[in-house]
């Protein structure tokens, strides 16, 4: 099975593009976890949710490979969460960053910040993409796992998505 994990800061068209792919591909889609649990919480979220954020990630993800056949598209994964709670408090605990080591993807598809950002009540760093992307594209890199950097608009940026998976299955055949 292959699990390719879209990441990158907010308002990148993860979502979006994850439904495309997974409907593209037949993939089972694992969709972000947080987004409903900040917007319950009026998308305020304490340095105590990390627990149940990464819990409900990782059960979301278990539930969706246990159903997948040959690939499974992610909304995120957990290296989201540790990149956001170092962002907002410093430090991420530990179990977290070793889980998200212990569950890495086989691809990373980086949403570039090439699109618009839309604010939709959850989202809150419009003002600090530059930065954030940064944050996501070191701590993407740092996992070791093969990065794809998905740019442009519309179909343009589904097809980059579509061709850097397709490169990665007929590597791994």
């Amino acid at each position: 099975m292959i699990r390719v994990v879209l990441t990158g800061s907010e308002s990148t068209g993860k979502s979006t593009t994850a439904a495309r792919l997974a409907e593209h591909y037949a993939a089972e889609l694992v969709p972000e976890f947080v987004r409903d649990y900040a917007a319950a919480r009026g998308g305020l979220i304490e340095f105590s949710d990390h627990g149940p954020i990464a819990h409900g990630q990782m059960a979301l993800e278990d539930e969706h490979i246990a159903r997948g056949n040959r690939i499974v598209i992610q909304d995120t994964d957990l290296l989201s969460t540790v990149v956001y709670c170092e962002h907002y408090f410093g430090a991420c605990p530990r179990w977290i960053r070793d889980a998200a080591a212990g569950r890495r993807p086989d691809l990373y598809l980086l949403m570039d910040i090439d699109l618009p950002w839309i604010a939709d009540g959850v989202r809150d760093r419009g003002h600090m993409r530059e930065a954030m992307q940064q944050l996501f594209h070191d701590a993407v890199f740092a996992t070791g796992v093969p990065v794809s950097i998905i740019r442009g608009q519309g179909d343009e940026r589904f097809e980059r998505a579509v061709d850097a998976i397709d490169e990665l299955m007929l590597v791994e055949g």
